[in-house]
């Protein structure tokens, strides 16, 4: 008789590693918005925000509360063991627990496809939010604090980054510009990094004409399981307007924009699951503004509140 999958969902309103509170609100109403099913709903305790600003802590906002709250995701996965895990989030240093419990349990071989407009992998000194480096901290590099807490880090031949967004020419000079101004620097170039550890790429454009260089990596490395991260900055923002890119009140120019469109990232998905079996997926980075500001104002309105 077959053993049948254990699959986990993890809600993780985790809003420190972007220092944004309404990363919270983004992964509750992700959670809300899944298809019901069988699935056990898992929610990870978060400390709310309270109105305190987050301290720099060595290089990073908030790290005590964000180590606190990997090492509980950390316990609750190991106490379900399950085979696969769904991650709703929350800033995209979610990803770190299930990701390295799920190459614990390949046998370090699980391949992961990061679907990011972004690398994640490198610190910006200035920048010190810890959702900059997930994939560097599950790959043993990133922040050194938080890597100790992956147990097998992932190959960096089993990981291929898509989606990762080229700045058009006016996109690097306001964000030098925005870099500048605010005295952001890098530890080290997402780019070079990617070069030394060997880390296949594919951008938007490349992946609207094919999705082979995926398919052939898979085929290559004889990914037999495989985890899904999917920022949905990966998103073009005119399209998709529940992004950190979009806050009508407040435009984010520190990083490129991403420029895919929802049938190709949907095209995207449905192919990897066809390539091979998908044990993880975790969705990132909601932001969904009309919400978030029609939410702020009936918390005003007297007769709601009397």
């Amino acid at each position: 008789m077959t053993k049948k999958t254990k699959t986990i969902r993890l809600l993780m309103p985790q809003w420190q590693g972007g220092n944004n509170p309404n990363y919270s609100f983004g992964a509750e109403l992700l959670a809300w918005l899944a298809p019901d099913n069988d699935q056990p709903l898992i929610h990870v305790p978060v400390q709310t925000y309270d109105g305190t600003p987050l301290e720099n802590e060595n290089g990073m906002n908030g790290r005590t509360q964000l180590l606190e709250q990997l090492k509980a995701t950390h316990h609750l996965i190991h106490a379900h063991k399950p085979d696969r895990i769904v991650m709703f989030g929350g800033d995209c240093l979610v990803e770190q627990a299930p990701f390295a419990y799920l190459n614990e349990r390949y046998d370090g071989e699980l391949g992961l496809i990061w679907i990011d407009a972004h690398s994640d992998l490198v610190r910006y000194v200035g920048y010190d939010n810890g959702h900059t480096v997930p994939l560097g901290n599950l790959l043993g590099e990133g922040d050194e604090e938080f890597a100790k807490h992956v147990n097998i880090p992932l190959k960096p031949e089993n990981v291929f980054i898509a989606g990762l967004a080229t700045p058009t020419e006016q996109e690097a000079k306001v964000i030098s510009e925005g870099f500048q101004k605010l005295g952001i620097g890098f530890a080290e170039q997402d780019t070079d990094m990617v070069q030394r550890l060997g880390i296949r790429t594919a951008g938007t454009e490349e992946l609207k004409n094919s999705t082979s260089s995926i398919k052939a990596w898979i085929k290559e490395r004889g990914i037999k399981h495989l985890a899904i991260h999917l920022d949905l900055d990966v998103l073009d923002p005119k399209a998709f307007r529940s992004l950190l890119f979009a806050n009508p009140e407040e435009p984010f120019n520190l990083s490129p924009q991403g420029t895919m469109q929802l049938p190709q990232l949907l095209h995207l998905l449905k192919e990897l699951s066809e390539e091979t079996d998908v044990v993880g997926l975790g969705i990132t980075e909601h932001l969904p503004w009309d919400s978030i500001y029609l939410k702020k104002l009936l918390g005003e309105m007297p007769i709601l509140n009397n």
